[in-house]
């Protein structure tokens, strides 16, 4: 018969510790408010608040002032309601607004209607059921219009602005912004940023009572004349950099550290990991990690990624497996490493940017893939 379960530090059993910094996220809001002032800053907080737990960021960006927020798709809005809801309008706040950003499925308009959530229009079919939804409802819901600019992603052409204006398709409707996606604002000297932004006055001008919504995260560096009225980070308020250029001016929210499971010495010729993809060169101490690809570590970070202990760089060797990675820990004293001591992934002596760099991809893909299993600390 299996007794009771004794009380115990649960992150003690798990294969990392993913700690996310309250206090730096509300800090970065803040500096990104500040930033594109006097336009309002929107928080982006789709996939999850790009992994890091939306239900428990999005009411920290609302403390710090935050007030508008896009995600990509209905459920995901859905999900969020009550953390935007509440006592918010009770208090005398401005209510939070949620955005959809890939628009309406068909079929889905009548719950994103009676949610009170925005679309984000992203063609004509889209804007003509949500008119009809409008009318069967007897009442002028909210919309955002948006428009390719040039990254060919999403967003109806921009000859289409006159088509809805001529022919009054958006009657009935409340347009709140006109929208456009930078497709390379973290190059601030790409000339498709110049391009984009004659594109996109253009359009805006067949719409002289909307507010204009252009800026992301990179595109709140690129100048005023790229803020419009609404600007909507992302990357940055999560602490990546928002463009290649210069220092990172946002604070660090995330520090991934995670656990030893085992060492060991191998001798010179020791294959290690799948398929012997690193032949030990000479004697050598290996730590094994407990965490892999299930984890969101990309498996292409064998032989090239590194974990980090007291100010030492610990090369990774060998393929990244499902649950496990081993590191070269000959440089440490012997002994220095036991069973359950934490190293560090993320953190002080590599940065987000660092990690990915090493991956062969961007911050935005590893920060979202990062998995469940770790124990999550917010502070």
């Amino acid at each position: 018969m299996h007794g009771t379960i004794p009380h115990f530090d649960t992150s003690a059993a798990a294969g990392g510790v993913l700690t996310i910094d309250c206090g730096a996220l509300a800090d970065n809001y803040r500096r990104l408010r500040a930033q594109v002032a006097p336009a309002r800053a929107a928080a982006v907080v789709k996939a999850n608040a790009y992994g890091l737990g939306a239900l428990d960021v999005v009411p920290e960006l609302i403390a710090a002032g935050c007030r508008d927020f896009f995600v990509a798709h209905l459920g995901e809005a859905l999900e969020l309601l009550p953390a935007v809801r509440g006592e918010h309008g009770a208090r005398g706040f401005a209510q939070p607004r949620l955005y959809v950003l890939n628009g309406l499925m068909p079929g889905s308009e009548g719950a994103c209607a009676a949610a009170g959530i925005v679309p984000v229009i992203n063609s004509l079919d889209q804007l003509a059921r949500w008119a009809r939804t409008a009318a069967a409802r007897g009442e002028k819901l909210p919309a955002v219009l948006q428009f390719d600019s040039g990254m060919s992603r999403l967003g109806m052409a921009p000859e289409e602005a006159g088509v809805i204006v001529r022919e009054g398709l958006a009657e009935g409707l409340d347009i709140l912004a006109i929208m456009s996606h930078l497709a390379s604002a973290d190059e601030p000297h790409n000339p498709q940023n110049d391009d984009q932004l004659r594109v996109l006055r253009t359009i805006a001008a067949a719409f002289p009572d909307a507010l204009v919504s252009f800026a992301n995260s990179g595109g709140a560096f690129l100048g005023a004349d790229y803020h419009g009225a609404l600007a909507r980070p992302g990357i940055a308020l999560y602490g990546g950099a928002p463009t290649a250029a210069g220092k990172n001016p946002m604070r660090p929210v995330v520090r991934l550290d995670v656990r030893v499971i085992q060492t060991r010495t191998v001798p010179a010729g020791a294959r290690i990991g799948y398929g012997g993809a690193f032949v030990a060169p000479s004697a050598m101490r290996l730590a094994t990690l407990a965490v892999g690809y299930a984890d969101g570590l990309p498996r292409c970070l064998g032989n090239r990624g590194a974990a980090w202990f007291e100010g030492m760089r610990l090369p990774m060797v060998g393929r990244v497996s499902m649950d496990s990675l081993i590191v070269d820990a000959t440089a440490l004293p012997e002994g220095a490493l036991a069973e359950g001591a934490l190293v560090e992934l993320i953190g002080p002596h590599q940065s987000l940017e660092d990690l990915a760099a090493a991956a062969g991809t961007i911050s935005y893909e590893l920060l979202t893939q990062l998995g469940r299993r770790y124990h999550r600390r917010y502070r």
